[in-house]
């Protein structure tokens, strides 16, 4: 079947992601194989101190990357979408989305890019003996009642992004599993909320008299598959303003951005992993039991199916990377030299590689914002060398390529040395890895870690989100989720895995030793607010 023909005879499977930055979304065919895609741009907004995307901000982004995508349709195909066999929504995971009876957004919604939760995270980590972060919305719900926000008591509804999204184009007010459990804690025996921590938190707020409970506020937590609505006549005309697209699509149960990068990259499995590189970073290692103790920089969230997850979070990874770049690029153009950026960008990281594999003893500190995993609230970027250090262009470009993953470093010691957790393997993807080999080797030279990147893990959360409306329709076998992506989806491909050399691996660790005994310089720029 050509792709056209898929498309006129509603075969087509759509998938829509709400990045921070971008909405995107992408068809695939009934081979998984993207067909088609649109997108748009937004930013958030500084309101009142908090982080914010309008409601009417998230209507607009959305019906403008459909349109985006309908004129794609239109010109590689020449027809229209009248119907779909799916639809799958993702966003970023966290944040608070409060809504009272009338479903009526009671306080702009908080993104999960708020640290005004702290109080309340650490009352909550405490209560629970349970790692909860500030961006989850328990930590936010929390936060509203300490500081005795009025509307708390009007709650009815309480959802992440695309938790109302979908529950506003389906009335189901429902949530992905993996989504979920960024809200609040999720049993991975049960696959639902936690039934004791639910319990003490409903205790801890009782003397506030509010007439309803936590439950009675979440949305319901499904499993990768499950059914979890349609699509209304209403929820088809906010899509598609243009009319074409007909009521009635099966629509997966929604998901967050991490659950979505887990399925691109294949790692929903036990023993596997996944790295996400850009702006920020973290890591999923889907694990095979329970860590022993919490730890503050590591949180536990599930795979789209459930699996237990340890995610390491970091708020900045190649932002100040890319500005030293930038710098270079200037350089060029006021010698009058061409720019041409892809290679800019390949030819400083492959030159990086040949530079010590210590760096020469230079630091980077890429800290354009706070950093939780090494305790900075603030950040300032910061390059730093002492006269006697190896000061080279190929030494002072792979010492930004490290701190690009030092962070993340620093937190996955703690899973693979001090919990001595086992990973078959791990998977990543993002801007960091666009030049062929350089970051790949970066990453695995800092965990330790063959890494593996796949041309398909370019296609990002979208094409996830698709895969997840694909498995919910197109699983007659019934499949694990799991067996779906690695039979089915990616039919043994692994892409193409570079292993770490021990020289590499000696040099990353004398890297952070030096990174370590630095964090000192960052936090006093800090704290002189240089």
């Amino acid at each position: 079947m050509t792709a056209k023909q898929t498309i006129e005879l509603g075969k087509a499977i759509l998938g829509i992601e709400f990045g921070s930055t971008r909405i995107k979304a992408v068809l695939i065919d009934e081979e998984n194989k993207p067909i088609a895609q649109g997108s748009h741009e937004w930013e958030n907004q500084l309101v009142d101190g908090l982080w914010t995307y309008s409601t009417e901000a998230v209507w607009y982004g959305l019906q403008d990357c459909y349109a985006d995508l309908r004129r794609d349709v239109l010109r590689q195909y020449d027809c229209e979408i009248e119907s779909l066999a799916a639809i799958g929504f993702s966003a970023m995971m966290h944040g608070y989305m409060a809504f009272n009876e009338k479903q009526e957004i009671l306080v702009p919604f908080r993104t999960w890019r708020n640290t005004n939760t702290g109080k309340a995270a650490a009352e909550l980590s405490k209560l629970f003996n349970y790692n909860i972060p500030l961006r989850w919305s328990i930590s936010h719900l929390y936060q509203c009642i300490i500081d005795n926000e009025e509307h708390v008591a009007d709650i009815r509804y309480l959802t992440t992004l695309a938790g109302y999204v979908h529950w506003q184009v389906t009335g189901q007010f429902v949530l992905g599993v993996g989504d979920a459990s960024g809200m609040i804690p999720v049993d991975p025996k049960t696959k639902t909320y936690d039934a004791e921590m639910v319990r003490k938190f409903d205790e801890l707020v009782a003397p506030k008299g509010f007439s309803w409970k936590l439950l009675d506020i979440l949305p319901k937590s499904l499993n990768a598959g499950a059914e979890a609505g349609f699509l209304t006549p209403e929820g088809a005309k906010r899509l598609d303003v243009s009319g074409h697209l007909k009521a009635g699509v099966p629509v997966c149960p929604p998901e967050g951005d991490a659950g979505t990068g887990m399925v691109a990259t294949n790692a929903v499995k036990q023993r596997t992993g996944n790295v996400s590189a850009g702006t920020s970073s973290f890591s999923m290692i889907v694990l095979e039991k329970e860590l022993s103790r919490p730890y503050e920089m590591i949180d536990m969230v599930t795979t789209p199916d459930g699996s237990l997850v340890a995610m390491v979070h970091c708020n900045n990874c190649t932002s100040d990377l890319n500005a030293w770049v930038n710098l270079f690029k200037e350089y060029q153009q006021l010698l009058g030299v061409p720019v041409d950026m892809n290679e800019v960008f390949g030819k400083l990281y492959n030159h990086a590689l040949t530079g010590d594999a210590d760096c020469g003893g230079l630091v980077s500190y890429n800290y354009i914002s706070g950093e939780p995993v090494t305790g900075l609230a603030e950040g300032r970027p910061l390059f730093v060398r002492s006269a006697g250090d190896r000061f080279n262009l190929a030494n002072f470009m792979r010492a930004h390529l490290y701190a690009s993953v030092g962070v993340l470093k620093i937190g996955n010691d703690i899973l693979l040395k001090e919990e001595m957790i086992r990973v078959d393997r791990i998977t990543g993807h993002g801007g960091l890895f666009k030049t062929k080999g350089v970051g790949q080797r970066v990453l695995a030279a800092a965990i330790n870690s063959p890494i593996s990147v796949m041309e398909t893990a370019g296609e990002g959360g979208a094409w996830g989100i698709a895969l997840l409306a694909a498995y919910a329709v197109n699983n007659p076998d019934e499949l694990s989720l799991a067996d779906y992506l690695e039979m089915v989806v990616f039919a043994g491909n692994t892409g193409t895995e570079i292993v770490p050399t021990a020289e590499d691996v000696a040099g990353f660790e004398r890297y952070i030793e030096n990174y370590k005994r630095g964090l000192p310089i960052e936090q006093c720029a800090v704290d002189n607010k240089r």
